[in-house]
């Protein structure tokens, strides 16, 4: 069994060193334990402190491509180069290491496919208060919309077991951490969480900026979400309301025409014909959402299958 630590960075050679210090050799369930750095197009020396504090792998982009990519990268790197387990960190030595051998064993023990580490938020004293709604309110959400029971969605300390890895895809260029919990739920992973602890704040977060562009992205994130792994539902419920109000304002015009009064309400029955027609065409947008979701779903299976083609060790010529 091996187990491979990621962290993705971006320009972090003032806390790299730091978060290597505490990463384990020795994870108990595994043979082997390495480390792997994604170098997501950082300018300064991240790189050369990870090989001088020991990685065994880097790899990464010329330019930055952002969080989420980067993410995606390591863990196809962590599949080619044979990992059975990958825990996912961060550079900043947020989350506290000696818990990695809590995110893995639940797949060890082959009772779950991803492990989310759970941060006391609450306690958590660098976080504001609408740091922290917001943290709860996000979470909340991605349970309602995946069906799991993760308390701390935006987690970034998780593990990994192989084949969730290589099912895994993100499409949002933000934040992984929401995504891919919607895909596991959607994909019948087994979710779980474990409760973790986090070190002293080494720096502001890169992922929020401020708060008004942490609430706009992250409503962005989970709008998007929605409609890529919930269409119908979220088309039909659009054309479900505006031509439900249509027939409201259609209905309206028809008790004042039979009472008599419904020559100065010719408005009404223009902007109930026009909601009308927008709600059925919206019907119509959910039915084909929902197609696009299938082929969407078939081309993961096909892009799952290439990936364990890919990882799989290939027989010797004789």
């Amino acid at each position: 069994m091996k187990l491979i630590i990621q962290i993705p960075c971006y320009n972090e050679e003032k806390t790299l060193a730091v978060a290597l210090a505490e990463l384990p050799r020795e994870v108990p369930g595994f043979d082997q334990v390495e480390w792997l750095i994604i170098d997501d197009g950082s300018t300064d020396n991240t790189r050369q402190i990870a090989l001088d504090n020991g990685v065994d792998h880097v790899v990464g982009y010329t330019k930055n491509q952002g969080l989420a990519r980067g993410f995606m990268l390591g863990l196809d790197a962590c599949v080619k180069q044979g990992a059975d387990v990958i825990v996912n960190t961060d550079a900043d030595n947020q989350y506290n290491a000696s818990y990695i051998p809590d995110l893995t064993k639940p797949i060890v023990d082959g009772k779950a496919d991803m492990v989310i580490g759970a941060r006391p938020i609450q306690m958590i004293e660098h976080f504001s208060l609408t740091k922290k709604m917001l943290q709860h309110l996000g979470s909340s959400v991605v349970r309602k919309v995946s069906h799991t029971n993760i308390p701390d969605a935006p987690s970034g300390f998780r593990a990994f077991s192989r084949e969730a890895a290589m099912k895994l895809n993100v499409f949002n260029e933000y934040t992984y951490t929401l995504e891919t919990i919607i895909q596991a739920g959607m994909k019948q992973m087994a979710v779980t969480s474990v409760p973790v602890e986090v070190n002293e704040d080494l720096r502001p977060s890169k992922l929020v900026k401020s708060i008004s562009s942490y609430i706009k992205k992250s409503i962005i994130t989970i709008l998007r979400i929605f409609v890529v792994y919930k269409p119908f539902r979220f088309f039909l419920a659009i054309g479900l309301a505006l031509f439900s109000l249509g027939m409201v304002l259609g209905l309206r015009f028809l008790y004042y025409y039979l009472t008599g009064d419904g020559q100065g309400h010719v408005q009404s029955v223009v902007l109930a014909g026009v909601m009308m027609g927008i709600g059925f065409q919206t019907f119509l947008v959910a039915f084909v959402a929902d197609l696009l979701s299938v082929n969407r779903k078939l081309l993961e299976e096909v892009q799952y299958r290439l990936r364990k083609l890919e990882s799989e060790p290939r027989p010797k010529k004789e």
